[in-house]
């Protein structure tokens, strides 16, 4: 059987949660092929990983390089890109065949954080609102895209940050992208650690400058310093 989808999970010292992450993912082969491309861990996630997926590979570290390094074995016309800590809501297949079956090039889902503090409600809502407004999309609301498209397109920019944003701006060019209701639920973990209140702040002062012609490069530098 040919799969329809191929799930693109970028993995860089993921091994705390990547077992439990794709043993949730197994139901949906063979429909679904999983790429796992690991950014050069030095903790066990590849091996976690290897008998839980389709395809493992090594990349450079970055995703924006590993998504790129998946998305170019992927042998499905749809290709999804799952960051490791975000799980997809039920049906997230079909949802997504329905909507590219409906004249869709691209889209992601609704985001919503797996934590029960309202805070996390609000920012989810504010990020998903933000989303429908400006047509951009985050790597956390799980990408996917016809591949026919994302060639067009040359794939992720490799810039070290803001390669989601990036993509979005290209494929906003082919077609205005498909968001979907469904939610995709991702760890509050980096919002717990650095603080809700300084993680929001953060987020839009990388997004303004990155805006504003920003080097990404230092931009990632400031970002994953404390990670």
């Amino acid at each position: 059987m040919t799969a329809s989808i191929s799930i693109v999970i970028p993995i860089y010292n993921e091994a705390a949660g990547l077992k439990a992450h794709l043993t949730g993912l197994q139901a949906l082969r063979p429909d679904c092929e999983i790429i796992a491309v690991d950014g050069g861990s030095n903790d066990s996630s590849a091996a976690i990983a290897l008998p839980l997926v389709d395809c493992l590979l090594g990349s450079p570290r970055g995703r924006a390089r590993q998504m790129n390094a998946g998305a170019a074995l992927a042998r499905a016309d749809i290709v999804l890109f799952l960051h490791a800590d975000t799980v997809l809501p039920p049906q997230a297949p079909q949802t997504i065949r329905q909507a590219l079956a409906n004249g869709g090039v691209w889209g992601r889902f609704d985001l919503g954080f797996a934590s029960a503090e309202p805070i996390f409600t609000v920012i989810a809502a504010m990020m998903n609102w933000r989303s429908r407004l400006t047509g951009i999309a985050t790597g956390d609301q799980a990408i996917f895209v016809r591949r026919t498209a994302f060639e067009a397109v040359r794939g992720f920019p490799e810039i070290q940050l803001m390669e989601d944003i990036a993509l979005s701006k290209l494929l906003k060019s082919l077609a205005p992208p498909c968001c979907l209701r469904a939610k995709v639920l991702t760890s509050a973990r980096r919002w717990r650690q650095f603080g809700v209140l300084r993680t929001v702040i953060a987020m839009w002062v990388w997004r303004w400058r990155y805006f504003c012609g920003a080097d990404p490069a230092l931009l990632a530098a400031e970002y994953y310093k404390d990670s």
